[in-house]
């Protein structure tokens, strides 16, 4: 991991503006911009030539040859795969469900109206979208969790129409952890298809696939770019990055703790970013030796040594205020505070999208059990978005009801402003009903 060092406040705050700059990357625009141009072309042959072009694509990305009527797992699969499962498993999604589904139901906005004197009636009506497309990554890893992520927020929100799209696997199917997930959760209908293919199928519909109003979920980069060109047609959730964590400490903290959370994050994948803030230079080699220790008999150590390698990073500042800049800065996915007083420490901080407070609370009672969504903000986008939730899957219509009374005392002010900006017309409208 790459260590740096501030020792006043001018190098705090050139630090500050290095990770504001990012990382200079010559290549990565470029990079970019074929993987933009790859994407549109799978994007607009589906537009065009719907189910025909998802089996293309699903042959030539996942090795599958799938007819059109193949994409759609059955119901008879789904109960199949959650009879299947581990038993004691499905109980524990089943309890992660439970907690999702209750901390995605406090934070519900409520339609109102509200009468004035005059008989002027003003409000909003607050209403689930039609149906939502879910997105859930296959791959290195398969991602159970991202199931119920992404489906109990939009139960609880009360759309009538789940869509989940993974990828299949090598023998044509989907995980059956997956699937189990998914019927817990309550989606209404899972496919078999992943890729771009299959976040323009949700954007545009195909021949099978039902269009959709908003598509949210995790995936690879062209996922990614996918949902951003969907986004023309429909909404998305946001674009999201490789994970990321910080670990704020300080003398007090245990090394050990500080690297299971490095270690943690790390995992997910080589992109994936670990940053350790901390107020001791002692703690660090510390750290370093228990990342070392644990790297021995951790089963995805590659990727968790190259991420390292790659991305991690160690500040060393001065005080707690350097500390609360740098993370402030970075506004981080996932933060731990690990620190002898870590409400304190937290209540500094202004963007994270979770925080786990305390040295015993893991990061991943957040993405697996507690209730928030793991679905979260990156690439410093915590500065201005939060998490997904319920209400992201819901509109809002705002309501006007004038009398003729009503309409009246405020006739002025409107034919003014509107005159000002030269709409004529608009005040007209207004003149014409009095």
């Amino acid at each position: 991991m790459n260590i740096i060092t501030i020792t006043s406040e001018a190098e705090c705050i050139a630090a500050i503006r290095n990770i504001e700059r990012g990382t200079a990357d010559p290549n990565a625009e470029a990079r970019l911009a074929d993987q933009l141009e790859s994407t549109r072309i799978i994007v607009e042959a589906v537009r065009q030539r719907g189910d025909a072009a998802v089996v293309e694509f699903t042959e030539k990305f996942d090795g599958v040859t799938l007819a059109p009527e193949q994409f759609e797992v059955t119901p008879d699969e789904l109960e199949q795969a959650e009879t299947e499962s581990d038993p004691n498993l499905i109980e524990a999604l089943r309890r992660a469900h439970a907690n999702i589904e209750t901390f995605h139901s406090k934070n519900l906005r409520q339609s109102w109206e509200e009468t004035d004197a005059d008989g002027v009636l003003l409000g909003q009506r607050i209403a689930p979208l039609e149906r939502a497309g879910v997105y859930v990554p296959g791959g290195k890893a398969f991602y159970v969790s991202s199931v119920l992520m992404n489906i109990v927020p939009a139960k609880v929100a009360g759309v009538p129409e789940i869509i989940m799209v993974s990828p299949p696997s090598h023998n044509g199917t989907v995980h059956p952890l997956i699937l189990a997930a998914a019927r817990i959760a309550g989606a209404t209908r899972v496919f078999r298809v992943g890729g771009a293919q299959s976040v323009a199928a949700l954007a545009y519909g195909t021949e099978h696939f039902p269009t959709v109003s908003k598509i949210t979920g995790p995936g690879n980069i062209y996922v990614t770019l996918a949902k951003r060109l969907a986004s023309a047609v429909c909404d998305i959730d946001k674009e999201a990055g490789p994970s990321e964590v910080v670990v704020l400490a300080d003398a007090d903290s245990d090394p050990r703790l500080v690297a299971a959370e490095l270690l943690a994050q790390a995992e997910h994948e080589e992109e994936a970013c670990a940053i350790l803030v901390t107020t001791s230079e002692a703690l660090v080699p510390n750290v370093q030796k228990a990342i070392e220790d644990e790297l021995t008999t951790l089963s995805r150590a590659p990727y968790i040594r190259k991420a390292l390698e790659d991305q991690g990073r160690i500040y060393i500042v001065q005080n707690l205020d350097q500390a609360v800049d740098v993370t402030n800065a970075i506004a981080p996915e996932h933060m731990s505070v690990q620190t002898r007083e870590p409400k304190e420490a937290f209540a500094r901080i202004r963007n994270v999208g979770c925080a786990a407070i305390g040295s015993m609370t893991p990061v991943a009672a957040g993405d697996y059990f507690a209730g928030p969504n793991h679905i979260l903000p990156t690439g410093r986008r915590a500065r201005y978005a939060g998490p997904l939730t319920a209400d992201d899957f819901r509109k809002v219509t705002s309501i006007i009801s004038y009398t003729q009374e009503g309409l009246a005392k405020a006739a002025d002010d409107i034919r003014q402003i509107a005159e000002a900006e030269g709409f004529t017309a608009h005040a007209r409208a207004v003149e014409r009903r009095l």
